[in-house]
């Protein structure tokens, strides 16, 4: 440690992202990238793009983006808001709304970032149990809270709450924000943006890092009343007025619009996730339902560990977790259809 550290900086423990590897002809499924390219309009935008223009500041506002997704899911353009990545969003997001006396509230197992974020920003904080199956126990939040957060599915489970389930839990929860992370929406689930007009405190935080293939880009939006997204711009305005380059926003406007990309991958994910659910299955795994382009899997007579590492020598990378409950799972990101069935192949391999 430097003796130039704060005492804060001393006890932070940071968010470890998953590997970037440089290996060459290396099956990629631990980082949940979509596997396609993005769209041919997203090329053609970027390429068309004056490039003389990259010596200005891009607008602060990125209202260009804002109207494209407020015209996309039918909201007005004051109920957007953008940024450098659904993290960055997050991180923001902490800072506006869960500074409060009572602790914030969040599954046991979900995404690490969270208790990352509380312990920079000082805000207490309490972890709730998932049940046996994994799933989160919507009653176990009806306590007093400085707010509620959660991935729609959760991440790295893949399991997914219903907009009724999401209803039943904002009628209860009345005096804090509730912040939806829906990150893998796009892969089987239903948005909680149907429910922002009847709950002024809901925020809906996405990325077009997933099923938009842009994690290059690092853009980001959430979706909630106005006064919520006021504050998060009073807190951004605070920190970095320009958070999204202009390139990334030409690339996120175009992507946008070409929903006929988007439902072409997003249907090919789908359909290589259910077919390796059901090898897996059919290998002896148990897999947990999953709407994300992700599986979570266990095998009852093989460690985790072990077999994350005889993947990786036979150049395949997923995701492994020493975690407490669930150190026994890998979770396998879904590629191309040629890329599920290489994983197949080399876990027929492992486990003869």
């Amino acid at each position: 440690m430097s003796k130039y550290w704060s005492e804060l900086v001393r006890g932070l423990v940071p968010y470890v992202p998953g590997e970037q590897p440089k290996v060459k002809n290396l099956i990629k499924l631990n980082t949940n990238e979509n596997p396609y390219p993005p769209s041919p309009k997203v090329t053609q935008a970027i390429n068309s793009f004056d490039k003389n223009r990259l010596r200005l500041y891009p607008d602060p506002d990125s209202d260009i983006l804002k109207q494209a997704l407020a015209d996309s899911y039918g909201v007005s353009k004051s109920q957007v808001f953008v940024g450098n990545g659904s993290d960055e969003i997050l991180a923001l997001a902490f800072m506006a709304f869960f500074k409060q006396a009572s602790p914030i509230l969040f599954p046991d197992i979900s995404y690490s970032f969270y208790p990352v974020y509380c312990n920079l920003f000082e805000i207490k904080y309490q972890q709730l149990p998932l049940n046996e199956h994994y799933e989160i126990v919507l009653e176990d939040y009806a306590s007093d809270n400085g707010g509620i957060i959660f991935p729609n599915p959760n991440a790295p489970t893949g399991r997914v709450l219903g907009l009724e389930q999401l209803r039943s839990l904002l009628q209860r929860n009345t005096e804090s924000v509730l912040i939806v992370d829906e990150a893998y929406i796009d892969f089987g689930g239903e948005s909680a943006i149907a429910l922002v007009a009847e709950f002024p405190n809901l925020l809906v935080v996405q990325t077009f890092s997933k099923s938009r293939s842009l994690a290059g880009s690092r853009v980001g939006f959430a979706i909630g009343a106005e006064d919520l997204i006021e504050g998060l711009e009073r807190v951004k305005n605070s920190f970095n007025s320009y958070p999204l380059d202009m390139l990334a926003v030409v690339a996120a406007v175009a992507a946008l619009e070409d929903q006929a990309y988007f439902k072409q991958t997003q249907q090919k994910i789908i359909a290589s996730r259910d077919w390796l659910d059901g090898e897996l299955q059919g290998l002896g795994f148990e897999v947990l339902p999953s709407t994300a382009n992700f599986i979570f899997a266990r095998h009852p007579a093989h460690d985790a560990a072990q077999l994350f590492a005889a993947l990786r020598q036979r150049k395949i990378l997923v995701r492994y977790f020493s975690s407490a409950r669930i150190d026994q799972f890998m979770r396998i990101s879904i590629g191309t259809q040629q890329e599920c069935e290489a994983l197949v192949t080399a876990l027929k391999d492992i486990l003869a």
